[in-house]
């Protein structure tokens, strides 16, 4: 039976009709007086629609999906600190699992200790596995200058270490045509001082892979020859988690002797939410002592090596759910399966007659393309058209060297499907073809309603 009395307080009105609704939000200063949550929340959530849809952001490698119960466990940890090993002693225990299993992804070996820490990310692995390269250089050099050998086709993180960390840099710039390292170009750029040459697995600009066997080889002559013992340190944040499941003959990882360290992406192709990355050393010899931290946190010694001292538990967590989950079989379907999408699509592109594919054998699940003139259209205004049906599909020019070539570039992720490509190309004809369409459009019969929707739908 229903109480006679009412309590105004548990009147259901509709969030849209609270006050917090008709009232402005102050954007740039703490309101002086709260708003219920519910308002809070549908405040912030509607004004988040205006972001694009993760789905169809084919600009990004960064994980947009993942399953329910790796969410369930990311949710379960979110309130962990990493850095409390005294109270979550078990996710430190994690990591050096995950670090085991990521060191014996890149055949380290029974013959060495391998070391490694998770990251934020890549561009904070990067940081950490140069700076332990500058300090092991100065170590043995004491009064030399380090200079750092990489190609344009680097993340941009690479140059900003050279400038935080008081480096020279030498960057090879592309050429026409190539669009990663030159091994003869990195043969003439070193010299005694080099403490470490980079190298790409996997570029950000079109998806290619330096040619880092070659490069190990030549670095091996050269210390033969003049008793420079080189190290590289691989860029593996878009490929780690690709190349080892697809390619296992390739090498490009610990097996080739001057290969010290590598970073991988575990929200990329490692298929967690961000922020994830993942640092490894071929030895511990690699890691100098004198940068380790040991620090007394809340009644424990913690060793420590990262830029960022406090981070949360949850997707180092979920990295480990994803490698128990998936295991070499799964990840090495999903990777094929992403490949296979890519190079479907990458066809198709070719088919409309408008594109040219960078490079034509995909070893990645990336695809860069320059227009034809033919077209009638540059990448730009192709990648501006195809936002309009929320496709992120980003349009850019190369580096020095290249910086006339025009690419437009489709990251091909897990969630993205059969169904999504043939949309995606059907979206691109049309956006193509609609001038000529226009033009033609005084001769063309009358379409009715359906019509019109059943084609730009």
């Amino acid at each position: 039976m229903l109480s006679k009395k009412r309590d105004k307080k548990n009147i259901i009105c509709a969030t849209y009709a609270n006050r917090a609704f008709t009232k402005p939000i102050p954007k740039f200063e703490i309101p002086k007086e709260g708003i219920e949550p519910e308002a809070a929340y549908q405040i912030i959530h509607d004004e988040l629609n205006m972001d694009g849809n993760p789905v169809l952001n084919l600009a990004s490698f960064v994980t947009t999906w993942v399953d329910e119960k790796a969410e369930k466990l990311m949710v379960e940890n979110l309130n962990k600190n990493f850095v409390d090993q005294e109270e979550y002693p078990q996710s430190g225990i994690v990591q050096e699992r995950v670090v085991n299993m990521l060191a014996n992804l890149c055949n380290a070996g029974e013959n060495y200790n391998s070391v490694g820490t998770a990251t934020i990310g890549s561009s904070e692995a990067i940081m950490l596995g140069l700076l332990a390269h500058k300090k092991k250089f100065m170590n043995e050099h004491k009064n030399a200058r380090p200079n750092l050998v990489i190609g344009a086709d680097v993340h941009v993180v690479w140059e900003k270490f050279a400038r935080y960390f008081d480096v020279d840099l030498k960057l090879i710039p592309m050429k026409k045509d190539r669009y990663t390292l030159d091994v003869n170009d990195v043969k003439n750029a070193i010299d005694e001082n080099t403490m470490c040459v980079g190298a790409v697995l996997g570029t950000t600009f079109t998806g290619q892979l330096d040619p880092i066997e070659e490069i190990n080889d030549m670095l091996v002559d050269i210390k033969k020859e003049k008793g420079w013992d080189i190290p590289m340190h691989v860029d593996a944040a878009s490929g780690g988690f690709v190349i080892p499941f697809l390619y296992p003959e390739l090498k490009w990882d610990f097996r080739l002797s001057q290969v010290r360290s590598v970073n991988i992406s575990g929200h990329k192709y490692g298929l967690v939410y961000p922020g994830i990355g993942w640092l490894l050393f071929k030895d511990r010899s690699d890691l100098p002592e004198d940068l380790i931290f040991y620090v007394n946190y809340l009644g424990n010694e913690e060793a420590t090596y990262t830029l960022n001292f406090s981070k949360g538990s949850a997707m180092i967590i979920a990295q480990y759910y994803n490698l128990l989950r998936l295991g070499v079989n799964g990840y090495k379907n999903i990777m094929q399966n992403c490949l296979t999408n890519a190079k479907y699509l990458a066809h198709k592109m070719e088919e409309l007659g408008y594109f040219d594919i960078i490079p034509k054998d995909l070893k990645m699940p990336v695809i860069a393309a320059t227009m034809k003139k033919s077209a009638g259209m540059d990448v730009f205004t192709l990648s501006e058209k195809l936002r309009q049906r929320g496709w992120i599909v980003p349009a850019y020019t190369l580096p020095k060297n290249a910086e006339d070539v025009e690419v437009i570039r489709i990251v091909v992720k897990e969630n993205f499907s059969r169904d999504l490509a043939d949309i995606l190309i059907e979206d691109m004809k049309r956006f193509v073809e609609q001038p000529n369409k226009a033009e033609m459009s005084n001769n063309a019969p009358k379409q009715n309603k359906n019509q019109i929707h059943n084609r730009i739908c």
